[in-house]
Protein backbone atom coordinates (compact mmCIF):
# COMPACT_ATOMS: atom_id res chain seq x y z
CA UNK A 1 0.00 0.00 0.00
CA UNK A 2 1.35 3.42 -0.85
CA UNK A 3 2.08 6.04 1.83
CA UNK A 4 -0.48 8.97 2.04
CA UNK A 5 1.50 11.79 0.57
CA UNK A 6 2.11 14.84 3.09
CA UNK A 7 1.44 18.49 1.83
CA UNK A 8 4.56 20.92 2.88
CA UNK A 9 4.52 24.34 3.09
CA UNK A 10 6.99 26.73 3.21
CA UNK A 11 7.14 29.54 6.50
CA UNK A 12 6.97 33.38 5.30
CA UNK A 13 9.26 33.58 8.28
CA UNK A 14 12.58 30.97 8.23
CA UNK A 15 11.54 29.90 4.96
CA UNK A 16 11.85 25.63 5.64
CA UNK A 17 9.15 23.60 4.29
CA UNK A 18 6.82 21.57 6.83
CA UNK A 19 4.09 19.66 6.80
CA UNK A 20 1.27 21.52 6.45
CA UNK A 21 -0.41 21.05 9.95
CA UNK A 22 2.30 22.49 11.81
CA UNK A 23 1.93 25.42 10.13
CA UNK A 24 -0.60 28.75 10.76
CA UNK A 25 -2.50 29.71 7.95
CA UNK A 26 -3.05 33.72 7.16
CA UNK A 27 -5.44 34.33 4.43
CA UNK A 28 -6.81 37.12 2.39
CA UNK A 29 -10.23 37.02 1.99
CA UNK A 30 -12.11 37.51 -1.19
CA UNK A 31 -13.14 41.43 0.44
CA UNK A 32 -9.31 42.14 1.05
CA UNK A 33 -9.60 41.62 4.85
CA UNK A 34 -7.01 39.31 6.47
CA UNK A 35 -7.71 36.15 8.76
CA UNK A 36 -6.23 33.53 10.99
CA UNK A 37 -7.28 30.65 9.19
CA UNK A 38 -7.19 27.33 11.78
CA UNK A 39 -8.93 24.54 9.57
CA UNK A 40 -7.15 25.85 6.43
CA UNK A 41 -9.84 25.46 4.10
CA UNK A 42 -11.07 29.01 3.75
CA UNK A 43 -11.47 30.47 0.14
CA UNK A 44 -8.59 33.12 -0.58
CA UNK A 45 -5.21 33.57 -1.32
CA UNK A 46 -3.16 31.61 1.94
CA UNK A 47 0.61 31.72 3.35
CA UNK A 48 1.97 29.99 5.73
CA UNK A 49 4.09 30.67 9.19
CA UNK A 50 5.83 28.27 11.76
CA UNK A 51 3.96 28.92 15.54
CA UNK A 52 7.02 29.72 16.43
CA UNK A 53 7.57 33.80 17.93
CA UNK A 54 10.98 34.26 16.36
CA UNK A 55 9.34 32.96 12.64
CA UNK A 56 6.67 36.06 12.76
CA UNK A 57 9.89 38.44 13.70
CA UNK A 58 11.79 37.27 10.43
CA UNK A 59 8.53 37.53 8.56
CA UNK A 60 7.71 41.08 10.05
CA UNK A 61 11.28 41.68 9.25
CA UNK A 62 11.77 40.70 6.30
CA UNK A 63 8.38 41.35 4.86
CA UNK A 64 7.32 38.03 4.35
CA UNK A 65 3.23 38.38 4.26
CA UNK A 66 4.03 41.08 2.46
CA UNK A 67 5.32 39.46 -0.67
CA UNK A 68 3.31 36.26 0.51
CA UNK A 69 0.32 38.88 -0.77
CA UNK A 70 1.47 41.38 -3.33
CA UNK A 71 0.52 43.93 -1.01
CA UNK A 72 0.96 45.46 2.29
CA UNK A 73 -0.13 43.88 5.38
CA UNK A 74 -1.81 45.75 8.29
CA UNK A 75 -0.18 45.83 11.72
CA UNK A 76 -3.14 44.02 13.06
CA UNK A 77 -3.01 40.99 11.38
CA UNK A 78 0.46 40.65 13.02
CA UNK A 79 -0.61 41.30 16.14
CA UNK A 80 -3.30 39.00 15.70
CA UNK A 81 -0.92 36.00 15.39
CA UNK A 82 1.58 37.26 17.72
CA UNK A 83 -1.30 36.51 20.21
CA UNK A 84 -2.23 33.58 18.79
CA UNK A 85 1.35 32.23 18.85
CA UNK A 86 1.19 33.55 22.96
CA UNK A 87 -1.81 30.95 23.33
CA UNK A 88 -0.32 27.74 21.43
CA UNK A 89 2.69 28.78 23.75
CA UNK A 90 0.81 28.28 27.04
CA UNK A 91 -0.73 24.92 26.08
Amino acid sequence: MAEKKIPMRQCVGCRTAKPKKELIRIVRLEDGTFALDPTGRKNGRGAYICRDPQCLKKAKMTGGLNKAFRENVPPRVYEELGEELEKLEQH
